[in-house]
């Protein structure tokens, strides 16, 4: 069978700067910044007391009341992301093509905050009062598990856990599958909600979380010469993946085609990446084979830029060296900028952004990026958004272990 063309049908966002699609993409072109003081825990004896909280969302808005009750947040937030999504897209699931519409979404560490509470309930009421619906709030596939009974979709269903990596790796391996005609349909993305005393408390003792906690919405700073840290956020990204014939036979808005995929492994550390961002070098160069273009197409780079010194740094000699002449360029930017560091759902929102930026004509710009650090020195689309047009662009997620993805997406053209 000839590969068939995958195309992004409809879009849902559950972010640090908004509930919705509408919300977020505008704070995003404004430049605006979701990071706050963390509202969730007493953060007194932490050494970072910011991140990036999703605020006044209500599960039951999204979720019977019932279910709402048996759910953790990022499970609610999932199922909230993707029923934007499918209104968005208007497919609709039915017995015609139940089994033929699957689910893959990335999660890094699932119900942490499931697990801290029922850790305190052990300890001071003892194990007979933990819940019976523990288990499933708390693993990380539950958050596919419970779209696919809410929606109805009984195609391939999985759960990437590729860490920062999870959201790009489980969109990629869904365009596959539809590709090759092991699905026509698939609900896809990334999502995370782990703003909790054990992450945060963590993520410090690794020393990669910025302690700028005097100046929230200055903290996260991608390659930025003072940058400290990232920020931890919270949210989901979802896009719906369907044959380009079956998107168009319903007049589906086509935000965008997907034609590429690349993965690599660093081999080399559990934390850091390979050294002058090798591993990553090899992801994008996979993804842009795979697209069947050269790198002097790429428009644009939706960066992993997470604002630590390492990542910006080798991220920008990757770029370097698989762009060549190109990569002075053209414009990088940095959305976790504005929206903190989703981890597992990183690669999920930022699809969506990548998306968005080819259909709206718009880059979302880098902010915080007063003074370039050593060797960034490339067009990071500092504190403006730019209007461009985009036909081909990437988008870069790598993650601990040295697990990596890029994706390719292009301007839908008949």
């Amino acid at each position: 069978m000839p590969s068939r063309r995958v195309v992004i049908s409809g879009v849902g966002l559950i972010t640090p700067l908004g509930i919705g699609v509408e919300e977020t993409w505008r704070e995003l072109c404004a430049g605006k910044s979701g990071i706050g003081e963390i509202t969730r825990f007493d953060t007194s004896d932490f050494q970072t007391k910011i991140a990036g909280e999703v605020k006044d969302f209500r599960p039951e808005d999204f979720l019977t009341q019932k279910d709402a009750r048996r759910t953790t947040t990022f499970i609610a937030y999932a199922v909230a992301a993707t029923r934007m999504a499918l209104e968005d897209s208007g497919l609709v699931i039915d017995q015609s093509n139940a089994d033929r519409v699957g689910v893959f979404i990335g999660c890094g560490l699932g119900g942490l905050a499931s697990l801290e509470e029922t850790n305190r309930i052990i300890e001071t009421r003892g194990p007979s009062r933990v819940s019976p619906f523990f288990i499933p709030m708390m693993i990380g596939n539950m958050a596919a598990g419970m779209i696919s009974m809410q929606f109805g979709a009984k195609g391939p269903n999985a759960c990437m856990a590729t860490a920062c990596a999870a959201g790009s790796h489980s969109i990629g391996d869904a365009f596959k599958l539809i590709q090759q005609g092991r699905a026509d349909g698939m609900i896809s993305g990334g999502v995370e909600s782990v703003i909790t005393p054990s992450c945060i408390a963590g993520f410090n003792a690794m020393k990669a979380l910025s302690t700028r906690n005097d100046a929230p919405q200055k903290a996260s700073r991608p390659f930025d010469r003072d940058r400290d840290g990232f920020v931890v956020g919270e949210g989901c990204g979802i896009v719906i993946l369907e044959t380009l014939e079956a998107a168009r036979e319903r007049g589906a808005h086509i935000y965008a085609e997907i034609c590429g995929y690349g993965m690599s492994g660093d081999g080399y550390h559990m934390t850091a990446p390979s050294p002058d961002g090798e591993g990553a070098a090899r992801c994008m160069l996979a993804a842009i084979n795979d697209a069947g273009i050269s790198y002097k197409q790429i428009d644009y780079i939706n960066a992993h830029g997470t604002s630590t010194q390492l990542n910006d740094l080798y991220e920008t000699r990757a770029v370097k060296t698989i762009f060549k002449d190109q990569a002075h360029l053209m414009p990088i930017s940095s959305t976790k900028s504005m929206t903190g560091h989703l981890l597992g759902g990183a690669g999920g929102i930022e699809t969506v952004i990548t998306a968005l930026t080819i259909d709206e004509g718009v880059i979302p710009p880098t902010i915080n990026l007063d003074n370039p650090g050593e060797e960034c020195d490339l067009d990071y689309v500092p504190h403006v958004s730019r209007k461009k047009d985009v036909e081909f662009a990437m988008t870069n997620s790598f993650g601990f272990g040295g697990t990596n993805g890029s994706l390719v997406l292009k301007k839908y053209r008949v």
